[in-house]
């Protein structure tokens, strides 16, 4: 990301929370002055009073705490354009907060229109369900040519960072991510790309995998998998597929910070042979099947027609099927310690 646009789409996000969205008006003469903003794009935040609650309410994070995380130039960061699906990544310089792009137009209209208000009562009434903590929702009242040519996103999510404390222990070195889905399914980026068109480096985009084992107790994974479950039903309710399993691994001997609520999966659960502590999250779970469909249908889809694809395709499976292969896939990752008394 150009250094430019890294530097006004950072001040608009900040902007955006700084800025009391009741004292927008939308006009025309607004609207043609921001048209031909290439990397500049006014922000503003969505249903804010919702999120406020969860913020506080919720997740107890202190509100001082939260704005102070973006109240200055070099306090929000890039990370570069990380997803598959042309995402951009924003940090907090404290790492406690992540930005994230949305720029698929089925991604976010189903986040906002669909699972939003669900996605609350969830949260409220499951103070520790693993859905990730999406903590701010800011937007584009106008369109611009900046977001028509997508040289500037005009959706944006702020979530937590699972790698809060990380920057801040010694063994740094020591943490691993995996960003897990169901090895049985094409995910959305290949249903629709041939392989032959994608390099390595674009495929290792797509998910990862996990070689070891995560070590529980009987208690510990009885916790886990019955709050995953409770959240996949969620999911399938919403019609949700595609969605992953974000783990981080830790040495069992570091105690790095957390924001807000002290859950135990986002604190850090320890292995059952004391080398490790994980901590885990629900992420990515914008890809609707009934949003999926149209899409599904593109030309791109027919274009390429899947030569030579066999097996499942999250595009054609059912949020059912999808939860089913979800929960195996965490069953078989997990290795089960009997606690001794």
């Amino acid at each position: 990301m150009g250094s430019r646009r890294q530097s006004a789409l950072s001040k608009s996000i900040r902007s955006a929370l700084f800025r009391d969205p009741n004292d927008f008006n939308r006009t025309t003469t607004g609207h043609i002055q921001v048209l031909f903003s290439i990397y500049y794009i006014e922000l503003l935040r969505y249903a804010d009073i919702l999120f406020q609650r969860l913020r506080n309410n919720v997740w107890q994070i202190d509100e001082n705490e939260y704005l102070e995380c973006f109240s200055a130039a070099d306090r929000v960061k890039s990370m570069g354009d990380l997803g598959f699906s042309g995402s951009t990544f924003f940090s907090t310089s404290n790492s406690k907060f992540l930005i994230k792009s949305l720029p698929r137009h089925f991604e976010h209209s189903f986040f906002r229109r669909d699972l939003l208000q669900p996605y609350y009562m969830h949260m409220c009434t499951k103070p520790d369900s693993l859905l990730v903590w999406i903590t701010d929702y800011v937007f584009a009242p106008y369109v611009t040519i900046g977001s028509l040519l997508r040289t500037t996103p005009a959706h944006h999510i702020i979530m937590e960072n699972m790698l809060c404390g990380k920057s801040d222990d010694l063994a740094k070195d020591q943490w691993e991510t995996y960003d897990l889905k169901p090895v049985d399914y094409f995910y959305p980026e290949r249903d629709l790309v041939p392989d032959y068109l994608l390099d390595e480096k674009t495929m290792e985009k797509l998910g990862d995998r996990l070689e070891d084992k995560i070590r529980l107790s009987s208690g510990d994974f009885e916790d886990l998998i019955g709050t995953l479950r409770i959240d996949t039903n969620f999911l399938q309710e919403s019609n949700a597929v595609d969605y992953s399993l974000f783990l981080v691994r830790y040495p069992a001997s570091s105690t790095p910070a957390v924001v807000g609520r002290k859950n135990r999966w986002r604190v850090g659960v320890p292995s059952s042979d004391a080398k490790w502590k994980y901590r885990v999250v629900l992420l990515d779970f914008f890809w609707a099947r009934h949003k999926l469909h149209a899409q599904a249908m593109t030309g791109v889809v027919q274009t390429f027609n899947m030569i030579g694809r066999q097996g499942p395709m999250t595009i054609t499976t059912t949020a059912e099927e999808y939860r089913g292969k979800f929960l195996e896939m965490v069953e078989a990752m997990v290795e089960v310690h009997e606690e001794e008394y």
